[in-house]
């Protein structure tokens, strides 16, 4: 074992599908510690087997994290390297981990990482929409009310969105990107990124969802969707978050009402937010 990993947890990137996209550093890593931590350590197996890497496994998951961090800080003080791994792509993003690695920062011990693939960076690289500025959503809520609401949030926001979604939500997550953002906006569905049935489609909303919907095909396996944000706000118009508040105001109070109150938490003009509740309602209708 090399000096250069002793007492360090290593956060380190494994394929999203396609097993060629390991990183030499990542195989020799995960050969060199004392321990991998592993979301699945039965789905690891494959990999680990597959460059012959016979290191110890641990599972690490949402349900079992709280209790394993303090036993894995140990480790790492005695002065033994580990790696943790998630069942694809870089861990913690929008996988376990966070916890041992707050931890361990905490703790002041070395956090190092050992990049590769990521299938939210995958799919932006190649969607066509802008990269500059980018916001990731992660996986929307599963219940429809508040997966609607969590995306009436993000209607105005100027960024690229990036989301995850699994195989049996995909066709109602889109709907309701669809319903809230409009069926005009530009999106890309990135699926089975790397993978045999890889599929990248730019369409608007409106198209994805019928695409989708028509094509059991396009429902299998995780796929990210990537929404263009939104337009400049016309003169006149809200922010976001101006938005926001208006709506949440006019759910409980009459409209004038509404208007002035969210003048007072806002700081613009009555009249400008009056007017955007008539379009708001106008709309309901």
């Amino acid at each position: 074992m090399s000096n250069e990993i002793q007492g360090i947890l290593y956060v380190v990137a494994t394929p999203i599908g396609n097993l060629e996209d390991m990183s030499a550093r990542a195989v020799r890593v995960l050969s060199e510690v004392a321990l991998i931590v592993a979301e699945d350590t039965r789905h690891s197996a494959k990999l680990l087997g597959h460059y012959g890497i016979a290191t110890r496994t641990q599972s690490l998951h949402e349900h079992n994290e709280s209790e394993q961090v303090e036993p894995l800080l140990k480790l790492l003080r005695q002065g033994k390297p580990i790696a943790l791994i998630s069942d694809a792509g870089t861990p913690l993003v929008s996988d376990p981990g966070f916890r041992l690695v707050q931890a361990a920062v905490a703790a002041g011990i070395r956090v190092a990482p050992v990049p590769g693939a990521c299938a939210a960076i995958a799919a932006l690289s190649v969607s066509g929409l802008p990269t500059d500025r980018v916001v990731f959503e992660g996986f929307p809520p599963s219940k429809p009310a508040a997966r609607s609401k969590a995306l009436e949030a993000l209607r105005h926001e100027p960024r690229t969105l990036v989301f995850y979604e699994s195989p049996h939500r995909l066709v109602e997550c889109l709907q309701d990107l669809c319903a809230v953002f409009g069926a005009a906006r530009n999106a890309v569905l990135a699926r089975e990124l790397t993978k045999q049935f890889e599929t990248v489609r730019a369409a608007p909303l409106g198209e994805l969802v019928a695409w989708v919907t028509g094509d059991v095909n396009q429902q299998r396996g995780e796929s990210v969707i990537l929404v263009h944000g939104a337009p400049p706000i016309e003169e006149g118009g809200l922010d976001a978050e101006a938005e926001r508040i208006l709506r949440v105001l006019l759910e409980e109070l009459p409209l004038k009402q509404a208007a002035a109150l969210a003048a007072g938490i806002t700081g613009l003009k009555k009249n400008r937010l009056y007017q955007h509740a008539l379009e708001i309602k106008a709309s309901q209708k």
